[in-house]
């Protein structure tokens, strides 16, 4: 049975109150107020359909239960066992789904992303950690069939990267990759290390959601944007012209650099993307901040001090923490097969966030 039947009827009158007012001459003359109910209308459209459908098989199923009770002929009970049996799956997938499909949507979902991952304690080991993730989700993001498009990168001189920061642009990336963000944490004997000793490192993961203009207006005159000759590992100079950009916006203190690009006309318009979105997180940290309950399971938050995510190597072993999921795969999941993990951590989300809404 449903624990979410009242919801669900909410939402089915909901909709047919919103049916009747989208024929209302005084809301279609109102183009701003039709276009907003007819987007809640088509929202609710799937959900009610689905619920509908599950009452019809409710119905059903009582109906065959008492021919079972009443009926004699054993051809009938025999029809009414066979309809059961055909119809008690169908109820199951959809109490499944149905409580799934009232749980509102992440307006971010559908976004590009930005990601930036940085070097954290570890360095040269850390570093090659950080380019290894790297690797991971720009290989993920290919089987995806997303494009991948660094902004800007600092590379060690052994190696990985200090510092990478890239876009992942398709459809649905921030619904898949922001369970990524936080802490992860390495194991394993480092190529220098005679002694064979496990050395930890980490590095830092944070995933944005593209900011696009509609999202977040940015004043330029509360910008300071220098530019400043690029430069390589061990500072050499990349090349001769002051193409590298760095933009600061004065009122929230964020910061962003790009020297990738040889063009400082390009450099500007990478370091405003990642500036957009930066200055957009740090508005949603804020709000969030204000708020008096807080999630207090990190999935999707977007916290970057908890450790996250451990990869043990000498036991080929990665640990989730935040789901107590541990898995073998080391090799497949460092080479982008990470669905399993996102999926597991999806599924946990959905259901906290069910647990929130009925307890």
């Amino acid at each position: 049975m449903l624990d979410c039947k009242e919801a669900l009827d909410d939402a089915e009158a909901r909709y047919e109150k919103l049916q009747k007012m989208l024929s209302d001459p005084e809301v279609i003359n109102n183009q701003s107020k039709f276009q907003k109910l007819s987007k809640e209308h088509a929202e609710l459209k799937k959900l009610v359909k689905k619920y509908r459908k599950y009452k019809e098989i409710m119905a059903e199923i009582e109906e065959a239960k008492e021919l079972l009770e009443m009926e004699d002929d054993e051809e009938a009970v025999e029809l009414a066992k066979m309809e059961l049996a055909e119809l008690e799956p169908k109820q199951e997938k959809l109490e499944e789904e149905l409580p799934l499909m009232l749980i509102p949507e992440d307006p971010n979902d559908e976004k590009n992303v930005i990601v930036e991952i940085r070097a954290g304690t570890g360095g040269d080991e850390a570093a090659l950690f950080a380019g290894e993730l790297y690797r991971m989700y720009s290989r993920y993001a290919e089987k995806q069939d997303w494009d991948v498009d660094i902004m800007s990168s600092s590379s060690s001189e052994v190696g990985g990267f200090k510092e990478m920061i890239f876009v992942v642009e398709g459809k649905g990336a921030y619904s898949r990759l922001k369970y990524e963000s936080g802490v992860h944490r390495v194991q394993r004997v480092p190529e220098t290390e005679s002694s064979g000793r496990i050395h930890t490192s980490t590095a830092t993961v944070a995933v944005l959601p593209e900011a696009e203009d509609v999202d977040i207006e940015i004043n330029q005159n509360d910008l300071t944007i220098e530019t400043y000759r690029s430069s390589g590992p061990g500072g050499q100079s990349v090349n001769t012209t002051d193409s590298a950009v760095r933009i600061t916006h004065e009122p929230t203190g964020v910061v962003v650099s790009c020297q990738d690009e040889k063009s400082q006309h390009k450099n500007k318009r990478k370091a405003m993307r990642v500036l957009r979105s930066r200055i957009q997180e740090k508005i949603e940290a804020e709000k969030q901040a204000e708020e008096a309950e807080k999630r207090k399971m990190q999935i999707g938050s977007g916290g970057r001090s908890e450790r996250i995510r451990t990869y043990n190597f000498p036991q080929g072993r990665i640990t989730d923490h935040r789901i107590n999921l541990t898995t073998h795969q080391m090799e497949s999941i460092l080479d982008g097969e990470i669905d399993e993990l996102v999926d597991e951590l999806v599924t946990a989300d959905q259901t906290e966030k069910l647990e929130q809404m009925y307890s």
